[in-house]
This record gives structure tokens, sequence and C-alpha cells, in this order.
């Protein structure tokens, strides 16, 4: 059985971190959820095909598809065991890289290892002696983020309840420079907003993004392929960064943020024990303080602040930030209806009328709605609020619903005067008047252009007097009159005297007296 092919949006991610952010296979791997093999063979395809990522960001979903499938490819090189020990006392010298030491072996040993199989053995040789990697973070490659155990609180002022809020830490790779921030919960959309913060904090972007995995971060975790939920995907995409998670019960994968949690926990929290905050905001303030104070420490070990050891390692290495902030956005599937039109919390946005029945994902924002259609933006409306509402685009229309877009309340009431009489333009009125907005009733008046046709200006006029005097706006009832022929029947009340009710079976006034 053939293996399913990966959805064309990760296909496309992949390449992204790839050809753009220069990752390695089994970082993207890591990052994306999928197998570093899978990696491999989609970077060769692209390769192969002459692929970069200024063609790869401006193809749809359909175009990298025809370009990239059906391509072979692949030829192993030979393989030659390097001295590991000599490797790993270079390795941890300051500055030197597994790519570096690998470039050397090389030069020594032309058919030897290819970098993946080099970088292996040498783990395998690490466990074999029991030995931990040293972690060497290259400048303004890693922003580690987590959340603290302890947790700081807010106090009600009224009721005096005490509520536990969370507190994000994230810290810089190589000069360890923190940043802290306290939000309400865990979930998706303060984690999210927590890393806009965090990276405005340190005023660029670092390669990539360690986080642990927690349920915000990854929809589903696993120790090899964790799948990154997608919000959170997307926002990485935005900065151009890349998220790989640390493994499950792994702490060496993160241990400088690790350390950071601590030291935020002795020189934040445990310096605010005291204080009673009533808001988030003011809580924040204070926490804005304080890290101030964190990051001018001297570190013994340094000698240096975690400021100065920033400004001088990170800072020149962040790439600079993009023009638009991230805006935290939620995903919904929703069908397009007959009538051209999804909903999203009961208002309804108009779809170009061709793609009618198919299922869309709706990208929704607090001020913007996108549709999507097979991977492909097909429209976007600002969003609304209005409940039972409608939010139309002409152009979505076909063109016989855009005609009747050219209708409008004074031309409904100024045909129906022309055509059929004042009385007849004085329903059509008292119908617009009568909705709550006036293309309500344009249906209904509608309607009464074609009984105009039926049955002549003259019957309208009489039906349209008898409609006005019970005050019925209803089509039906107009239509129910003129069949009836009760338009011919005098009419009561409209430039008429109601005669007196006079009968011998009628008792009077004086018969209770």
């Amino acid at each position: 059985m053939a293996r399913k092919r990966l959805p064309m949006r990760k296909v496309k991610e992949i390449l992204r971190l790839k050809l753009d952010q220069r990752l390695s296979h089994r970082q993207v791997a890591r990052a994306l959820g999928v197998s570093a093999g899978e990696v491999g063979k989609i970077s060769k395809m692209a390769e192969k095909v002459g692929l970069e990522w200024a063609n790869v960001a401006c193809l749809d979903e359909a175009e990298l598809d025809k370009r990239l499938y059906g391509r072979e490819h692949g030829a192993a090189s030979t393989r030659q065991l390097p001295d590991y020990s000599a490797v790993h006392a270079e390795y941890q010298k300051k500055g030197l890289t597994l790519a570096l030491l690998h470039v050397e072996y090389l030069e020594s040993n032309p058919g030897g290892l290819q970098y993946t199989q080099f970088c292996e053995h040498y783990r395998r040789w690490l466990k074999a002696r029991k030995l931990s990697m040293h972690q060497v973070h290259r400048a303004g490659e890693k922003l580690f983020t987590d959340f603290s155990g302890k947790k700081p609180t807010i106090v009600d002022p009224i009721t005096g309840e005490v509520t536990e809020v969370e507190l994000f830490v994230a810290v810089m790779g190589a000069s360890s420079y923190t940043f802290s921030r306290a939000c309400q919960t865990q979930k998706v959309a303060d984690w999210i907003d927590c890393h806009v913060l965090a990276f405005e904090f340190i005023g660029g972007l670092p390669e990539m993004v360690i986080p642990d995995q927690l349920r915000s971060a990854v929809s589903v975790p696993c120790r090899y392929e964790p799948v990154i939920q997608r919000n959170y995907e997307e926002m990485a995409a935005h900065y151009n960064v890349a998220v790989l998670p640390a493994r499950p019960k792994k702490p060496k994968d993160k241990a400088l943020v690790e350390v950071g949690v601590q030291i935020v926990q002795r020189w934040i929290c445990a310096r605010m024990r005291r204080e009673i905050h009533h808001t988030l905001a003011s809580l924040n303030d204070r926490v804005s303080e304080l890290l101030v104070d964190l990051n001018h420490r001297v570190m013994r070990k340094y000698g240096a602040s975690r400021r100065e050891r920033f400004e001088q390692i990170d800072l020149p290495a962040l790439r600079a930030l993009p023009v638009e902030r991230y805006q935290h956005a939620e995903w919904k599937k929703a069908k397009v209806n007959i009538d051209y039109h999804i909903e999203l919390h009961r208002h309804f946005y108009s779809v170009p009328y061709r793609w009618r029945g198919e299922v869309s994902e709706v990208r929704f924002t607090t001020r913007t709605i996108e549709v999507y259609i097979n991977g492909t933006r097909v429209t976007s409306h600002v969003r609304s609020y209005v409940e039972g509402g409608y939010t139309t685009v002409a152009e979505h229309m076909p063109k016989a619903h855009q005609a009747h877009l050219k209708w409008s309340p004074s031309r409904l009431i100024d045909w129906a005067e022309k055509e059929a009489g004042p009385t007849t333009a004085e329903l059509v009125q008292a119908i617009l008047e009568s909705k709550l907005h006036p293309e309500q009733g344009y249906r209904t008046c509608l309607g009464i252009m074609r009984l105009c046709k039926i049955y002549g200006r003259v019957r309208l006029e009489a039906a349209s007097a008898r409609a006005l005097t019970v005050g019925a706006y209803a089509l039906g009832y107009l239509d129910s009159i003129l069949k009836k022929g009760l338009d011919r029947e005098p009419l009561a009340g409209r430039g008429q005297q109601k005669l007196p009710l006079i009968h011998e079976n009628i008792r009077g006034k004086d018969y209770y007296q």
C-alpha cells in the first residue's frame, strides 16, 4: 500500500524551516512532528527541481504539489568512524560546533560518515560512557519558554477571594536574558500572547523557540514526533521562527529555562509574597519592575549581568521584528450554504457563489475573518457581531442576484406611485418602515410588482387601500384580496363612513338597563 502523503501545508512549512531557516533534518522533524526521513525526502525533491524559499512562498498548494512530487532521488556515501574521544575533547571548547568538527573530520577522511550519522554515533558514544552532552547555545539562536510551577495571586477587593494566575518565563539561550509575564490561564490565547510580548521585550527574533510539551504548544505530545498546535504554528510562521518542543520528561533539553524559572521564583515571586494585588495589570507592573532588577544583577559566574551579556551576545544576532504584530486567530470549519454564505457565531458572510456546497476553513480574529478553501484564501471580511445579520459582497453574487442590489427604498416607493398609484406607494412605504432594516422588505415589494403585472394598477390600488385599512403588510394578504376579488367590495374606513348596524335580532344598548 502506498504511503500517505503529508498535507501540502506541512510540506510548505518543512521547506520554510529547511530553505529559509536552514535547520537540520532532525530539528525540522521534531518541530513539525514528522520523520527525519520525510524531511530529507522533501528537501532533496526541492533541491532537484531547483526550488528556493522565495519561489516556494508564492506557490499555492496545488502548484507546489505539481512541482514537487513524482521525482526520485538518493545516493548513499561510504562510512568510516572517527575518534569520538578526540571529537568530544574538541567539542567542549567554546565556539566549536559539531558541524565544524564534522567538516574537519571529512578533510582527513573523504569517504567518512555524513553529518547525521556523525552526530548519531557521537550520541551513542556519549551514552555508552554515561556522559551528559554539553549544550552550546549560539548567539540569538534559542528562546526557551515555560510556565512557573509556583503561581502568583490576585485578590478580589470586594469579596477577598484569592485567585492563582500563571507566570510565563522566557530565557535567551546564550545570555540567559529573562522575560516574565503573569497571565490568566495556560490556554492557547494567553500562551501565544506571552510569546509575542517576549519577542517585543527582547527587541528581535531568535531562530527557534523551545517550549515544553504543554497542551497549548503541542496538540499531540510525542517523544519523537510531537504535533504543534495549529495556532502556535501559525504564530511561529508569522515571526519566521521554528518551534522545537523539548522531549517529555527530559528536563536537560530545556535546562536553561528550568533554572530561569527557579530564579524568577526566587527573585520575583518570593519578593512579592507579602504584597497584595487586585488586578492582573497591577501584578504585571510589579513583575516588570522586579524583572529589570533581575536582569541587571551581576552573575558571579560571568562577572556581568544578563542585560550586559544580552547586549553583547544575543542582541546583535537577533532578526528584526515584522512590521505587523501577530494577532491571535482561531479556526473553524464551515460549509458554504446554498445562498453562498458561511455562518460564524450567528452572523453570515458571503463567499464567491461558485464555492457553494464546499467545506471551508474560517480563520477569525476580533477584527477580521478569512475564508480558506483547499488551502487558498477566497475572501475576507471585517468581523461583525450582529446576530442574524449578513455581510455580503456584491461581486460574490450571481449576476441575477446582483440586480436586486440596485433597488433602494426610495426607488421602490417611486416605482409604486408611478406604476400603480399613491395608495400602493403608501403601502410600500409602510412595509419598509415596519422592518428593522428596509432591506428585509425588499422581497415583499418585488412581489407587489409582480401582482401589478398580473392584476393591473386599478385593482392593486384598491387592494392596497384594503390592506392599509386593516394594517396588513404581508404579501400573502394582498395576494389573497386580489384572488378572492375583495378589492371590488365596498371599503369602509378610508374616505367612507361606516353605516350603523341595525337588525331586529340586535338587542340594543337599552336592553341591559
